[in-house]
């Protein structure tokens, strides 16, 4: 079922759109996806395992962060502070009781729930990685670019990367940011089972990874 729920932006009030197996119970799961490509990726075994803990009794929550997929937010204008404010409201929207981060969604996600942390990633790893992706694609179309240019640049100007026009003030976010974790259970992705499905050019579904990861879940929730 799609959901909405209330999300002021740089713009003003706005609304966000979130997949919700909403079925008024006591446990109440909110799923804040990883960043960039990575949120297409996994999110098959995201809404597989969503459906998964629907079957177990456990009601969940996967909200668009604002600017990626249906938002109707610009994506230059967001911020991992922005992103924080709205995971945390979408929290209190959907009376989240737990909370699962999935790699880069720890670095926004809010904390004061209990819950899980899968494969959280540092805010510099991931700009690192897609820098490097351009980089080598401007390497390949005959133009030399170099990192700590690109970089420099995208602390002042913003910058373009895998398709996403990052704001300067997103850069500069992930640039020091870490994971947001206190006493939250980590979840390695050997628990899952198989490669990390983030890794993967294309997205695709991962039964068994998702069923670990409710198996995960369910063994914990109450703990």
């Amino acid at each position: 079922m799609i959901a909405r729920w209330p999300c002021p932006g740089p713009e003003g009030q706005s609304e966000e759109y979130a997949l919700a197996f909403d079925r008024g119970r006591e446990k109440r799961l909110l799923i804040v996806p990883p960043l960039f490509d990575e949120a297409n990726r996994m999110r098959r075994m995201l809404v597989d395992a969503m459906r998964l803990l629907d079957d177990a009794g456990i009601d969940s929550f996967l909200p668009d962060l604002p600017g990626c997929h249906e938002s109707l937010q610009q994506f230059e204008a967001q911020s991992l502070h922005g992103w924080r404010s709205a995971m945390q409201l979408a929290s209190r929207h959907f009376r989240a009781t737990d909370v699962l981060a999935v790699r880069g969604g720890a670095l926004v996600f809010p904390n004061a729930l209990p819950g899980w942390a899968l494969e959280p990633a540092k805010g510099a790893a991931i700009l690192r990685q897609m820098i490097r992706a351009r980089v080598i694609a401007s390497r390949e179309a005959g133009v030399q670019e170099d990192s700590a240019a690109l970089l420099e640049l995208g602390r002042s100007e913003g910058l373009e990367l895998a398709g996403w026009r990052c704001g300067a003030s997103l850069i500069a976010g992930l640039e020091n940011a870490l994971p947001q974790i206190e006493g939250h259970h980590l979840i390695a992705q050997g628990q899952l089972g198989g490669g990390g499905l983030w890794l993967r050019a294309e997205p695709a579904a991962a039964p068994e990874q998702s069923a670990a990861l409710v198996r995960v879940i369910l063994s914990e929730i109450d703990a």
